[in-house]
């Protein structure tokens, strides 16, 4: 792999299984990456030492995921220069809502950009991270417009929801069958 153009960083072990997502998606995208398990809590030397290393070693962008207290983006962001996206892990007390509140609640002069808790933020980290690196980086654009013109054809290919269910549907979930549409939330929806 080539130089590293962004560094994933995590507080613990534990949290690849989330931050894993932002890898894979680094990956598929062809953008260079590396990944590193720096505590805030309990190797704060470390994460100094990797956070005001980075700039110098190529790095440009830096994706922090941290549960519970997630202090990890806020004390990288304090100690580089470089944009840190801050990802919430979810945490068993409270489903990452601490992690949430604490990563996006950063005092003026110390900007996280913070993503939302979990696989889908970890995911968006490193599409907001291709976001900022193919200004400078166009190689990968055309892979950042693969992306997302892939996302719109798996939405479009099953624009409806009720086919999924047509088989145990006794209407088989079509337009304008009894029991298929109408209810309430059967159109839009949140995630729109």
């Amino acid at each position: 792999m080539s130089q590293p153009l962004v560094g994933v960083i995590m507080g613990s072990r534990s949290d690849w299984e989330t931050m894993s997502h932002a890898a894979a998606t680094l990956k598929e995208l062809g953008i260079p990456y590396e990944t590193r398990v720096v505590s805030a809590h309990r190797t704060p030397d470390l994460l100094f030492e990797y956070a005001s290393g980075a700039e110098g070693r190529g790095i440009e962008v830096i994706i922090a995921g941290a549960g519970g207290a997630a202090h990890l983006p806020g004390m990288t962001a304090s100690k580089t220069p470089l944009p840190v996206i801050g990802v919430p892990v979810e945490s068993k007390a409270l489903q990452g809502v601490d992690s949430l509140l604490s990563i996006v609640q950063m005092p003026a002069g110390v900007p996280v950009a913070t993503t939302a808790i979990g696989r889908a933020g970890a995911i968006n980290a490193a599409l907001l991270a291709a976001r900022i690196l193919v200004r400078a980086h166009t190689q990968h654009r055309g892979a950042l417009d693969r992306y997302r013109s892939e996302q719109t054809k798996r939405v479009m290919s099953e624009p409806d929801p009720s086919l999924d269910d047509a088989s145990r549907s006794p209407s088989g979930g079509t337009f304008g069958g009894s029991g298929g549409g109408g209810g309430s939330g059967s159109s839009g929806g949140a995630g729109a």
